[in-house]
């Protein structure tokens, strides 16, 4: 989301779009960079910014969906592909992405009160208003624009709204897609550091994350952490399809690992009282893990033949997490039994 704002924002001031490629990069590490240091000064920052950022969001989805409805249709004879230059496979991945962030409310709910209750509740609705913005945005600029007019769009939005307003629409549209990119980038920064934070607190050797400082109510070594990482990853990837592309198959290993927890635990603890009911179980876990696979191979498979070496360097660095993982879980354990011997 990050690159998603950079694009947007070099489309915004003339001189930007002029400057080369590695300035999109500067600004997404940019964002990532201010968007930390608001949530590291608090937990009430960040939590107007992102309020803010997100009603904001809201309302200019709602008049992106107005105005092209209105705006005159752009006419194309152009033939569309049946075929595009991804597979399907690929393509249900950015279809997909459009709602990432639909778990990410598990990730605080420590944080939330009367968690049992307002986590499925917000699960639910956050999934159902995202589909429902998704669908009539996306309608909107299939009106408008047309098949072959989305197709070759590298802003659809900034298109779309150009046909209403040649001079300024285009513009505004960049500056409220730049406002919705860097609403995710928030949530995103917010939520990912709990884990993080939470690896620390579990296991001694992570300790240095799992610090809550006492003033800010933030865990602060979590977030710079995290905002190395992504600042190394937008260095290293360079764009917002790479980055998606080869983020895919660790995302998508997590989603899997999880949903094979839920199947495994309830065979080796059946007795154990579970606060959230899984709807459908076990043939809606059993299809949910079906597709993370699916969709594992199909980013694999493409950065496997895109590019070979990034690939195997993601990798090499989540196979290098597990192995650490498991060797300072190995140790806690024989930890554990010494002090209980003791």
């Amino acid at each position: 989301m990050a690159f998603a704002f950079a694009t947007y924002a070099r489309t915004i001031y003339d001189p930007l779009a002029s400057y080369p490629e590695y300035s999109q990069r500067a600004l997404a590490a940019a964002a990532v960079v201010a968007l930390t240091v608001i949530n590291i000064l608090g937990v009430k920052e960040g939590k107007w910014t992102q309020n803010l950022l997100t009603t904001v969001k809201a309302l200019g989805l709602l008049a992106i969906v107005v105005v092209a409805v209105v705006a005159p249709r752009v006419a194309s004879s152009a033939a569309v592909e049946t075929v595009g230059k991804l597979p399907l496979s690929l393509a249900l991945i950015f279809v997909l992405f459009t709602y990432g962030g639909w778990n990410e409310m598990a990730y605080v709910a420590a944080e939330v009160k009367d968690s049992r209750r307002n986590i499925v509740r917000a699960l639910v609705l956050g999934a159902a208003v995202v589909t429902v913005l998704y669908l009539l945005v996306n309608g909107a600029f299939l009106y408008t624009l047309g098949y072959a007019g989305l197709a070759t769009s590298k802003a659809v939005a900034r298109d779309a709204i150009s046909t209403a307003f040649p001079n300024i629409g285009g513009r505004l549209i960049s500056a409220l897609v730049c406002i919705s990119a860097l609403g995710a980038v928030s949530g995103l920064i917010f939520t990912g550091s709990r884990i993080s934070y939470a690896l620390g607190a579990e296991h001694r050797a992570f300790r240095l994350v799992g610090k809550w400082h006492a003033r800010t109510g933030t865990p602060v070594s979590a977030l710079l952490l995290q905002g190395a990482i992504a600042i190394g990853l937008i260095v290293i990837l360079g764009s917002f399809i790479n980055t998606l592309l080869y983020t895919a198959a660790p995302v998508y290993t997590f989603y899997l690992a999880t949903s094979l927890a839920v199947i495994v635990l309830r065979f080796k603890e059946p007795h154990v009282e579970r606060p959230y009911r899984v709807t459908g179980y076990p043939f809606t876990t059993i299809l949910f893990c079906a597709v993370c696979a699916f969709l594992i191979y199909s980013a694999v498979s493409y950065a496997w033949n895109q590019m070979p070496k990034s690939l195997c360097l993601l990798e090499g660095v989540l196979l290098a997490g597990m192995v650490i993982y498991c060797l300072t879980d190995v140790r806690d354990l024989v930890r554990r039994k010494g002090s209980e011997k003791i």
